[in-house]
């Protein structure tokens, strides 16, 4: 029979022998014992975070913002233009697509959904960075673009300017963002549309001129059109992965070969919007070299078979995107 002192322990409470060479991982759900730790991100690492290959999105619709103003200003010296303002724009145009970008990163990794990527290794889903410092640069970058569209707001006393601002980066945030995330639910390509075709083109003719004319419209919907064909191209190359992780995008719903399709027209519909331009400004015919880089582009996601070619096709819709927006900008204003 056990002593009163014997049948007070729990045998529960009595540890597990540990295993000979068995070592702690550090935190729960760590690396397995003797595996390789992760390399903390570099400076490249950063640059490749903050996506600068994206960045001709957020160039082009400016130039082509600014031109249409130009236009109106008739001369440089006048007092209706505006450089400082211009820079401005663009500085906006710039730290948004940075923040979006880090944002995507922060919450796509935090989803797990980057698990799944066959494309570059993104800060937060490779461990190289920690959630928390991602998110907040993606927050500094949000910031930076606040404060120079609220210079601008100062500078044209336009303060009804502040709620589109607002808006836009509340959009930019729940595009992968918070609980239900548009981005997941097919809508990622209407944000880019409105945001980075319309939003930042006919925006900065406003800023700069007061006034958006038929060109600000029209050029921001051709480019805003070719940044959703970026968008749709990466997304073509993600599919299956977004799929598994249950990321909704339009690739996704659409399925493989509409998807391919739609981006076809998407890429090719701005340069039927060309014609128009072609009507008025006499050398915005030359914008049509632009198709050395969007029929390839097309044709190529056509038949791509493998993500390496998507990845040049990405490419070449971005070149495409910064050719139109920099070659028609300079045909309506020289």
């Amino acid at each position: 029979m056990a002593s009163p002192k014997q049948q007070r322990i729990d045998p529960k409470s009595v540890p597990a022998p540990k295993k000979a060479g068995a070592k702690k991982s550090g935190r729960p759900g760590g690396r397995p014992p003797g595996a390789a730790p992760i390399p903390k991100a570099t400076l490249g690492g950063w640059i490749g975070g903050a996506r600068l290959q994206t960045l001709p999105l957020a160039i082009a619709p400016v130039a082509l913002g600014t031109a249409a103003a130009y236009v109106i200003s008739h001369e440089p010296e006048d007092t209706g233009w505006h450089w400082l303002r211009a820079l401005l724009c663009l500085a906006v145009a710039l730290f948004l697509q940075i923040g979006v970008n880090f944002a995507n990163d922060y919450s796509d990794g935090v989803r797990g959904t980057d698990r799944y990527r066959v494309g570059p290794k993104r800060l937060t889903a490779s461990g190289a960075v920690k959630p928390r410092t991602v998110l907040i640069v993606a927050l500094v970058f949000f910031g930076l673009a606040a404060l120079a569209g609220l210079a601008i707001v100062v500078r044209t006393q336009q303060w009804w300017l502040l709620a589109v601002g607002a808006v836009a980066i509340v959009a930019a945030w729940f595009y992968t963002g918070g609980k239900r995330p548009y981005g997941y639910a097919g809508l990622g390509e209407l944000f880019v549309f409105v945001f980075f075709g319309l939003v930042a083109t006919a925006g900065t003719e406003f800023a700069l001129a007061g006034t958006v004319t038929i060109e600000g419209w029209l050029s921001g919907v051709a480019i805003g059109l070719i940044a959703c064909a970026v968008l749709m191209v990466n997304n073509i190359r993600d599919r299956e992965q977004d799929k598994l992780a249950g990321k909704r995008t339009l690739a996704v719903i659409l399925g493989d070969r509409p998807s391919r399709i739609v981006y076809g027209v998407l890429v090719l519909a701005p340069f039927g919007i060309l014609a128009f331009f072609t009507l008025f400004y006499v050398n915005a015919y030359l914008v049509y070299f632009a198709l050395l880089a969007a029929i390839p582009a097309v044709g190529i996601t056509i038949s791509a078979k493998t993500p390496g070619e998507l990845i040049i096709a990405l490419r070449l819709t971005t070149l495409t995107a910064l050719l139109f927006g920099l070659g028609l900008g300079w045909a309506v204003a020289f």
